[in-house]
């Protein structure tokens, strides 16, 4: 018969995603004493990782890190189960910095890093602190490399932008699979290589064409590789994109509300708003970020009233808006110039939603009231907010100066802007330009010099049927 500590320990196992139960649970272990170390030490190590699990689940690691610090606290013996959940709530933390080499130095105390396991965790949370190196020392001091940890000393590289080691890493890897490619298609995408990310794709293709099964895409590698297309907005990636999605119907069995999501997104970059409709209406199953791709598709491709229908709609099909619904729904508002609207969609974000505006939703509402030629407003609205304005509020308004010929408004934001990225050309580009409309030919001709002197270049044009990679086709397959 189970004592009642294990008959607990069963229902939390039972119930290890079910956030009521887990906190019921746990309340039960508090108040019966199972979670001290009398009278059986193993028994309350076992409990503690069975709750580190269970907090981690439901996406709380802050209680989770307090629970490992309740077991040191009350010389609970931690083994090589309880530290691969413990780094994994570490790498969630704001600054995992804090804890990445304490936690590493209690797993070499309690003499569990012989486990791969334990090794491998500690690869990930230094990869998520930004210390390379240390994680490179890790997977060196292992004495046996599977390709779990492989793929996490990849990840880590590639997630740290150190594209150069990733791919002498990913050569040197005696096997590789999925996820080997995956991680160096997102990390070329991540570092702004979108042409290496979707030619990496391609040649993962062929590798499987050639009969290696390990090869064969993810839902992470296609929506990664579409990320890179989207990302490539302007260098005629549509048809590549477009072999992607008949890739996807002609090899996967349906089509999961994320890859969904990022196909939306695609097409809706790309100006394919009716390939983007298409892929929404022909979703089973739609999350959040579904109905947030499709309301920002809209917005960009000129149909605000539609978007704006669609946010009414998320919430009359009990969906709760989050960030991004906002700054998609400000987004057709300052499109439509619907400002009364806008301002009321605004207002309503904190007491309604409970929604603390950031940012991007001020930026948006710079957009708004600028378009509308209220730029002293805008000037003011950026005054009021509770934080210094970044470069794409400064931006919105610097645009609205252009958009309403105001010179002086303008070359003030623009002085605002060069202090904030001296040697970004888009604002030297956008003064130029307001002074050019304004026949001010001497302050055009003026700026344009500063630009020579420091160095600043215009990016070049490009045709729009320019081949994405030269020579190279997408195989589908």
């Amino acid at each position: 018969m189970l004592c009642p500590a294990e008959s607990l320990l069963q229902l939390l196992q039972r119930f290890i995603k079910n956030s009521i139960q887990i906190k019921k649970i746990h309340s039960l272990l508090i108040t019966n004493g199972y979670l001290l170390c009398t009278p059986n030490p193993w028994t309350a190590t076992l409990l503690h990782n069975a709750l580190i699990r269970a907090y981690l689940n439901i996406h709380l690691p802050g209680t989770t890190l307090l629970l490992f610090t309740h077991m040191l606290s009350h010389n609970i013996p931690p083994n090589a189960h309880t530290f691969p959940s413990i780094a994994k709530a570490a790498a969630f933390h704001i600054t995992p910095t804090l804890f990445d080499k304490p936690l590493h130095a209690q797993a070499l105390k309690r003499g569990v890093l012989a486990d791969p396991f334990v090794r491998t965790s500690f690869i990930n949370l230094y990869a998520r602190s930004g210390r390379v190196s240390f994680a490179r020392k890790t997977f060196d001091e292992m004495p046996q490399k599977c390709i779990v940890s492989c793929n996490a000393m990849l990840d880590c590289f590639c997630k740290n932008g150190d594209m150069e080691s990733a791919i002498l890493f990913f050569e040197w890897m005696p096997v590789r699979d999925v996820y080997s490619w995956t991680s160096v298609v997102n990390g070329y995408g991540s570092n702004g290589c979108q042409k290496s990310a979707i030619w990496v794709f391609q040649q993962m293709i062929l590798q499987m064409g050639l009969g290696d099964s390990l090869m064969k895409p993810n839902e992470a590698t296609f929506v990664s590789v579409l990320s890179a297309c989207t990302n490539s907005a302007g260098t005629g990636v549509l048809p590549y994109g477009k072999q992607i999605h008949a890739y996807i119907i002609k090899n996967e069995d349906r089509l999961s509300a994320f890859l969904g999501t990022a196909l939306i997104t695609f097409y809706g970059k790309m100006g394919g708003l009716e390939y983007a409709i298409k892929v929404f209406r022909s979703m089973v199953k739609k999350e959040l970020c579904t109905w947030n791709a499709m309301i920002s598709s809209l917005a960009l491709n000129g149909k605000e009233k539609q978007a704006l229908d669609m946010f009414d709609k998320v919430k009359v099909e009990g969906w709760c808006p989050n960030e991004v619904t906002f700054v998609a729904a400000l987004t057709a508002c300052a499109r439509a110039k619907l400002l009364k609207l806008g301002l009321e969609i605004f207002k309503s974000m904190l007491p309604q939603f409970g929604i603390v505006p950031i940012m991007e939703h001020y930026g948006c509402v710079v957009d708004l009231l600028g378009r509308a030629g209220l730029l002293e407003e805008a000037k003011d609205f950026i005054k009021k907010m509770p934080f210094k304005p970044d470069a794409s509020v400064l931006g919105a308004l610097l645009s609205s100066c252009k958009l309403h010929g105001a010179i002086e408004l303008g070359n003030e934001v623009a002085k605002q802007l060069l202090e904030l990225q001296p040697q970004q050309c888009g604002q030297y580009i956008t003064l130029s330009s307001i002074y050019a409309e304004a026949e001010k030919w001497d302050h055009a001709t003026s700026l344009r010099n500063v630009m020579v002197g420091a160095g600043i270049k215009k990016p070049l044009a490009y045709s729009m049927v320019s081949s994405l990679v030269r020579g190279e086709e997408l195989v589908s397959e």
